[in-house]
């Protein structure tokens, strides 16, 4: 009864739609509670999570520091009076400078990463005074309006067009691409590290500091939209530090407040932000760094310190890429390519029907997985750092199972 009479308020005051797709996918179940890398649901079963939240799990669920952390400002001060100063987010401002990439200094909080990129797109016009964006195709960048517009999917852009002015897609990975429309006029370039929702592609070596070079050469900012890539998921604590580039804006969100509280940061330089330490009010959050969320947010980075996460994603990230790879030369047929970084990783499909099909196949034997928004032919992988590399090997044992179904009937999807 109350699995039903929770799907019968999705139809009827959240998206009928939706609620017809969950069930299809076998995700008839309301979940319950979760503990790091497993979710239970009503039924009682348990799920290993290979989704992460899209990447904001990478403490994986409730961990216990973060908890105590919030606990604690629950019971002291959980929301800003906005008045007086706030310590936690004082400290969390420090320690973001701490860990920040070349002289980042400066944060302002906000609640997501769609709200951490359009500040940072306001940020970059603010500081050089100048309208031009240059952003990538098939990068995701949010779904508010100047964030979608950077975006690079028109199954997004479409049906709010005309979007805001001034913006240039190009492809990502290939710096003559960008060098054949930077200039003068444009105010920053805005790209993921590794695009998230594009696929999980990784650039060419070398290709960020490339971009900085270029930046560099037309006096252009350069944002890092670290919202899926920043706070460890690709085993550092920023996607940048995997070139050593550092760029003059980084937007963050996702795993900033330990899959506890929405929190998301844009970071800059003293010369970037200057405009905002002229008129301090320009851009404003009623909810933006309160005290729960900044507690959360500073507990996350003291266990990633203290449980050397970003040495562990990696080790473990490269175990399950290089697993991932084993089947993939396996099942050619079924599988394009493997490709990722620490704890984030894509399986490209051969085919688009293969990707339902095979998070049919895992989550009835309970994993749960998901496909990228921008290209339905890549399954994400991006579980909890702190995942043990036993249940690794778990969740690669089903895999390569389900990949064998899958290729014996490939030619029919």
């Amino acid at each position: 009864m109350f699995v039903e009479e929770t799907i019968e308020k999705y139809e009827k005051y959240l998206n009928p739609a939706m609620a017809k797709l969950f069930r299809f996918m076998g995700l008839a179940s309301v979940e319950t509670n979760a503990t790091g890398w497993i979710i239970k649901d009503s039924e009682g079963r348990e799920f290993i999570d290979c989704l992460g939240g899209y990447g904001m799990f990478c403490l994986g669920h409730r961990h216990p520091q973060v908890i105590a952390a919030v606990k604690e400002a629950l019971n002291t001060m959980p929301m800003c009076g906005e008045v007086l100063f706030n310590r936690p987010m004082a400290d969390l401002a420090e320690a973001l400078a701490k860990i920040a990439p070349g002289n980042l200094q400066y944060s302002f909080f906000v609640n997501s990463g769609t709200e951490a990129v359009e500040g940072a797109l306001k940020l970059a016009r603010l500081a050089t005074g100048r309208q031009k964006y240059i952003a990538a195709n098939n990068a995701f960048h949010g779904k508010t309006y100047g964030s979608l517009t950077a975006t690079g999917r028109d199954l997004f852009r479409k049906p709010f067009e005309p979007l805001l002015q001034n913006f240039t897609h190009v492809e990502f990975g290939n710096i003559g691409a960008l060098e054949a429309v930077i200039d003068e006029q444009t105010a920053a370039v805005i790209l993921e590290p590794i695009q998230g929702e594009g696929g999980i592609i990784v650039p060419p070596t070398g290709y960020l500091k490339a971009v900085r070079e270029l930046c560099d050469r037309y006096g252009v900012l350069f944002i890092a939209d670290e919202v899926q890539t920043g706070i460890g998921r690709t085993g550092k604590w920023f996607g940048v530090n995997h070139e050593g580039v550092t760029p003059d804006i980084m937007a963050l969100a996702k795993a900033l407040g330990g899959g506890v509280a929405p929190i998301g940061a844009f970071t800059a330089t003293p010369e970037v932000w200057q405009g905002l330490i002229d008129a301090p009010f320009l851009h404003t959050s009623t909810f933006g760094g309160n005290q729960l969320a900044c507690s959360a947010a500073l507990a996350t980075l003291r266990v990633i310190e203290e449980e050397d996460l970003l040495a562990k994603g990696t080790i473990r990230g490269k175990h399950l890429l290089k697993g991932l790879k084993e089947i993939a030369n396996l099942y050619p047929s079924v599988i394009k390519e493997i490709r990722g970084r620490g704890m984030m990783i894509g399986i490209e499909l051969t085919k688009e029907g293969a990707g339902g099909m095979l998070m049919s196949l895992l989550i009835d034997k309970n994993i749960l997985i998901a496909y990228t928004l921008n290209n339905p032919k890549v399954i994400r992988m991006e579980p909890p750092l702190i995942m043990p590399e036993e249940v690794i090997d778990h969740v690669l044992m089903v895999l390569e199972d389900a990949i064998k179904t899958i290729a014996e009937c490939i030619d029919e999807l």
